[in-house]
């Protein structure tokens, strides 16, 4: 090989050499350093433990009934069974033990952490960062959100710093410390993967979703963005193995500093309810009711002498925003409303018989209970029965049929024949109040409704089951 040839490979070697180094330095800069978060952060992040008082149960679940044995058998499982210790009461009993997370919030003690972490709790011990343990007093909890406040004796306690979880943006590194399966302030990191999540179950939380590993113990502890501060507590995982599976959910800072500061304050939490039933709005429906794409909250049932009954809002109205904040998904009016107080106005931006406009109804307070709505039985029994294109036979509600499902109209399905509503899943005992966007006042007049139904177009009913309202959509064939 020539010596000018030599010095040009020599040269490209080195332009590759230099090209790799930078190229290493730069992917080294943009992975963020944790480091000085962690130390700033993890004295303020606690381990939790409950003790909790159960009757003893074997592995069935039951104590075994030893009567009626033979005396040489019941002797022997008598002598062998495993004896637990009694109550003062002279019941057996054993301890149930729970680990989770929480942090300190206050330097005069005061700690936040997941209701589910200290439900039931006999005794909860909180271990500092030092190894020291303190007994732990339980201001107040609030299941609807799985927030709980803590009180322990101390002063001048370590604290976190607390963030504002409105500015987290989707991408954001983020994490998380915690005590998964007992190992204490474990670190995991991962992005934000969105925001505002419904749960089943859990519609007063806008959920932060994150793929941070959170796995059992980590549940109560905190969420920390890059500046250091809490933006969530750590709550949920989706998961069908029982592990982490890359989905985890931490409720968002703002809202469990409003409950913990009721729970200090009045040790309850109050919030505000309209008393509605509502249903998301999909393709079918929003062509039924004449929006330009899916988006709202549709309507379903309106509880009698509720905030929204006494404010005008009306079965099969679509609610598009309150105020100013836009429905998109129907997950999102609760958390809406709930944020709100006793009395406060909620403006809403509706869809009613195809046109726009607002109402103002003040919301009341949400019940401690779950409203309940009615779980009516199959209605029995008609004046009149009549047959129509959708092949069921229906017939009008007796007065005390419509007391019990607080209805003004309304027909009972008698009988399901083939046809469309067969396909749609309709049975007998279902009650159906609205038939294209129109309501329902007898059997007579769903027939001459059904009568004039479009064809291959999204048609809207609105059917009780059980009491339950909803809407649902069919089309009719040529």
């Amino acid at each position: 090989m020539s010596i000018p040839r030599l010095k040009s490979y020599l040269t490209m070697f080195a332009a590759v050499l230099m090209l790799g180094q930078v190229l290493s330095a730069q992917a080294d800069e943009a992975l963020p350093d944790f480091t000085t978060l962690v130390e700033q952060a993890s004295p303020a992040v606690v381990n939790i433990s409950t003790k909790q008082k159960l009757p003893d149960r074997v592995a069935s679940g039951q104590m075994p009934d030893l009567e009626g044995l033979p005396p040489m058998f019941r002797e022997f499982f008598e002598r062998n069974m495993p004896q637990q210790p009694r109550s003062p009461r002279g019941d057996r009993q054993r301890e149930a033990m729970s680990l989770g997370s929480g942090f300190i919030i206050s330097s005069d003690g005061y700690v936040l952490t997941n209701n589910h972490v200290v439900a039931d709790a006999d005794e909860i011990i909180v271990r500092l960062s030092d190894r020291s343990e303190l007994q732990a007093k339980l201001i107040g909890t609030d299941p609807r959100t799985d927030v709980a406040l803590l009180k322990v004796e101390g002063k001048n306690l370590p604290t976190v710093k607390l963030g504002d979880s409105e500015k987290l943006k989707v991408g954001e590194w983020v994490l998380a410390i915690g005590s998964p399966f007992g190992f204490d302030h474990s670190v995991t990191k991962g992005i934000v993967s969105a925001k505002g999540r419904t749960l089943p179950n859990d519609t007063y939380v806008p959920f932060i979703q994150t793929d941070v590993a959170i796995n059992p113990g980590n549940s109560g502890g905190p969420l920390f963005n890059m500046k250091g501060e809490v933006v969530g507590i750590n709550s949920q995982i989706f998961t069908r193995s029982g592990g982490f599976m890359g989905l985890s959910f931490a409720i968002p800072i703002d809202v469990a500093l409003d409950v913990s500061n009721q729970l200090k304050k009045d040790g309850k939490v109050s919030r505000g309810w309209l008393g509605v039933v509502i249903q998301e709005v999909n393709k079918d429906l929003a062509e039924s009711f004449g929006l330009d794409k899916p988006a709202g909250a549709l309507v379903a049932q309106v509880l009698e002498n509720g905030p929204a009954a006494k404010g005008g809002l009306q079965v099969g109205d679509v609610i598009l925003s309150m105020n100013g904040q836009p429905i998109v998904m129907s997950a999102d009016l609760p958390h809406l409303v709930g944020s709100l107080k006793d009395g406060e106005k909620a403006k809403l931006e509706i869809i009613r018989n195809g046109k726009r406009q607002t109402l103002d109804v003040a919301v009341g307070p949400m019940p401690d209970d779950d409203a309940d709505i009615g779980t009516g039985s199959s209605p029995e029994g008609s004046a009149e029965r009549n047959s129509n294109r959708l092949g069921v036979s229906v017939s009008d509600l007796t007065d005390e049929q419509k007391k019990t499902l607080e209805l003004k109209g309304g027909v009972v399905i008698k009988e399901v024949q083939d046809g469309p509503a067969a396909m749609i899943g309709l049975r007998p005992g279902d009650v159906i109040s609205h038939l294209n966007n129109q309501a329902v006042t007898s059997a007579k007049q769903f027939t001459e409704i059904a009568k004039d139904l479009p064809k291959n177009r999204s048609v809207s009913m609105r059917v009780l089951r059980q009491g339950r309202a909803s809407f649902i959509t069919f089309k009719l064939a040529e």
